[in-house]
């Protein structure tokens, strides 16, 4: 049995990918994912235990079936749950939709939304996600049929509101709840 204390970070990076030096660096979404790094390496009790570094890079060019598809497969099968960073930037690629099914679908992994664009108010009002935020869903349709199966939680990108998302057990593939729910925080 694996032990489980990553949290995977699923975010998009253009298909192909960018022959560049930058390669994935230079994709918007990424620069997300970097952003929680960074918090982590300025604050050591800071929640995030990256599943990213748990493995072996992989290169722009490698192989999805040889090589891209079992490295994340990896990394997920260690994780406790999955950050979704979900923008305007964001598209459904093969592999952001191989995250979010195997993740989610197959291993049960509860997911947390980051909405880097929006603020509290935008993403839920009277208790009620806001319309942004399902047309937002709209550009990875996994993500629908995902959230019927596992806890998920919406919130935007703020260091305190990923920190407290981090430091829910519920948000964890051992301690979720029976219910699938939808929900936010209110920081």
């Amino acid at each position: 049995m694996t032990y489980r204390n990553s949290n995977y970070t699923a975010f998009y990076v253009d298909e192909p990918f960018s022959t560049s030096q930058l390669g994935a660096h230079a994709t918007k979404d990424f620069y997300y994912y970097n952003t929680l790094r960074v918090w982590k390496g300025s604050d050591i009790l800071f929640p995030f235990n990256d599943a990213h570094a748990r493995t072996y890079s992989v290169r722009d060019g490698s192989n999805w079936e040889l090589t891209l598809k079992p490295r994340l497969r990896e990394r997920l099968r260690g994780s406790k749950n999955i950050i979704l960073f979900l923008s305007s930037n964001t598209k459904s690629s093969k592999a952001l939709a191989e995250e979010i099914e195997y993740g989610t679908c197959t291993l049960g992994l509860p997911i947390i939304v980051v909405y880097p664009e929006l603020d509290n108010s935008q993403i839920a009002s009277n208790e009620q996600l806001s319309s942004r935020v399902k047309m937002l869903w709209d550009k990875l349709p996994i993500l629908k049929e995902a959230m019927t199966k596992v806890p998920t939680l919406h919130i935007p990108m703020k260091k305190e509101y990923i920190e407290a998302a981090l430091s829910d057990s519920e948000l964890t593939v051992q301690n979720k709840g029976k219910d699938n729910l939808q929900y936010f925080y209110t920081i």
